[in-house]
């Protein structure tokens, strides 16, 4: 078996992301790896048969870009709306990673440890490939790529237990800005009291409630932005249960008719945006009230239901709940794109080029993100290649430490920077007024590791978490990298 594995690496490749797919779908207790079982599986597979990992380094490559793009392509307009508001995400990072580096120069001398393999466990601990390569070009010592092997695993296994146990947890996040996401989409149907502006209307002016259907004088349409609503009118609003609950007693009662039940002139519809035209545009962009007649009252996105606000960016991949005269609904239908088959396709120079133009979302008529499935396939191939072929590359070097009587002194050292690190960046969040899932995904992002963003992502959908992430990936990677003169000069 062990000549098989080594003859035949993508054979082997492919059989470490699929046993590796089983030992992640394992939990255990409240802890599942998810992905990150292909590390393991690769660890095991390689300490067991050395070859087995050869020439793996480009697939290494491969795998964590396409995960880096799809995430900077997902969270990049998020990222660049809220970094200012994420400021003290990227000082508590910086004083994090201080920290780690000071336990680093304390605890390694006293468990007995040398400069390169204190080093070398400092960067797999916090996951950082680069500081490694700065850490192997420093010291000239090959216990650092070592040391970066055995604290690798130990610093994805606590950092997906810390970001489980967090991102679970109520925070109200006072000082975070809301989850597009909300708490669920409701709708209520109200009878006007008195004639009022829509204008008027607070949570419909800050965006936070939608108006679809509007019945007057026996007729149902669409409501026109800006129109007067008249006493007796029935109209239908759209959003979160708190907004609705502010904003029904503005206007009137809620009855228990449900307009969005009569289709007789009106029809509702959830439409496929595929239209490269259409994509990347925000809803007061695509201005369909004067185009249609129509209203967008929501999009569904992946797992999230989004209130259509006029800042919102439609994407390939999106469904768009649509409110038009059922005369249009042809004419917007075929506008919008409404075709699954397409937004499945993936544009070959979009994807090449949207490396580095991703956040832009479009130039002119190009589209430089990726339809929302198409993003999520490739990015779980590329986390599973990236962690599958990083355990066929480390599992002969974890052996050997292992196996030594440093090994014990190592894993210490891993455990401690690691573990203060990760409930360090917790607790500044925590401080700093943010929810949840943004602190989960400033842990995430503080240790730069796909496995436990995705561990975050799989509990909760929550856009907060990938926009932390991204927000802290490379701002991270680049102090770890800093700390490693001050290491080595201490």
């Amino acid at each position: 078996m062990a000549s098989l594995l080594t003859a035949n690496h993508l054979l082997t490749l492919f059989f470490v992301v699929g046993l590796g797919a089983v030992l992640g779908g394992i939990r255990f207790g409240p802890l599942r790896f998810g992905a990150a079982g292909a590390l393991f599986v690769g660890l095991a597979v390689s300490a067991w048969s050395p070859g087995a990992g050869e020439g793996m380094g480009i697939v290494q490559q491969i795998g964590l870009a396409f995960f880096v793009y799809t995430v900077g392509v997902s969270a990049g307009s998020t990222f660049a709306a809220d970094l200012r508001k994420q400021a003290g995400l990227l000082v508590s990072c910086a004083l994090v990673c201080l920290l780690g580096a000071i336990i680093a120069i304390v605890l390694g001398p006293l468990l007995g440890l040398s400069k390169g393999l204190t080093m070398g466990v400092f960067t797999g601990a916090l996951t950082a490939a680069p500081a490694l390569d700065a850490a192997t070009r420093v010291t000239g010592d090959p216990s650092a790529a070592v040391g970066y092997a055995f604290g690798y695993p130990i610093g994805v296994v606590i950092g997906i237990v810390v970001v489980t146990v967090v991102v679970s947890r109520r925070w109200t996040g006072a000082r975070d800005t809301p989850s597009l996401a909300g708490a669920g989409l409701d709708t209520a149907t109200v009878r006007v009291r008195e004639t009022v502006c829509t204008r008027e209307i607070v949570p419909w002016r800050e965006q936070r409630i939608r108006m679809s259907y509007l019945r007057r004088d026996g007729r149902t349409r669409v409501v026109v932005p800006g129109e007067d609503l008249h006493e007796g009118d029935l109209v239908l609003l759209v959003g979160d249960p708190v907004n609705l609950s502010q904003a029904a007693p503005l206007i009137g009662e809620v009855v228990d008719r449900h307009l969005e039940d009569d289709r007789t002139d009106v029809a509702f519809e959830r439409i496929v945006v595929s239209n490269p035209d259409v994509a990347g545009r925000t809803v007061s962009e695509l201005n369909i009230a004067a185009r249609f007649g129509a209203v967008i009252t929501r999009v569904r996105r992946g797992d999230l239901d989004l209130l259509a606000r006029d800042d919102l960016a439609l994407q390939l991949g999106d469904h768009a709940a649509v409110v038009v005269p059922t005369g249009e609904l042809d004419a917007i239908q075929t506008w919008l794109g409404d075709s699954q088959k397409r937004v499945a396709e993936v544009d070959a120079m979009a994807f090449g080029v949207g490396m580095v133009l991703g956040a832009l979302r479009r130039t002119g008529p190009v589209v430089w993100t990726l339809p929302g499935a198409a993003n999520l396939t490739i990015r779980q191939i590329g986390l599973m290649l990236f962690l599958a072929a990083l355990g066929l590359n480390a599992g002969p070097d974890l052996s050997s430490l292992l196996a030594s009587p440093q090994g014990w002194r190592a894993g210490v050292l891993a455990v401690v920077v690691v573990a203060a690190c990760c409930c360090a960046q917790a607790v500044a969040g925590r401080v700093m007024g943010l929810s949840a899932p943004r602190t989960a995904g400033g842990v995430a992002g503080f240790l730069g590791q796909p496995a436990v963003l995705q561990a975050a992502d799989a509990r909760v959908p929550d856009e907060r978490i990938e926009a932390a992430y991204a927000t802290l990936f490379a701002f991270s990677i680049v102090v770890k990298i800093l700390m490693i003169p001050l290491i080595w000069a201490l």
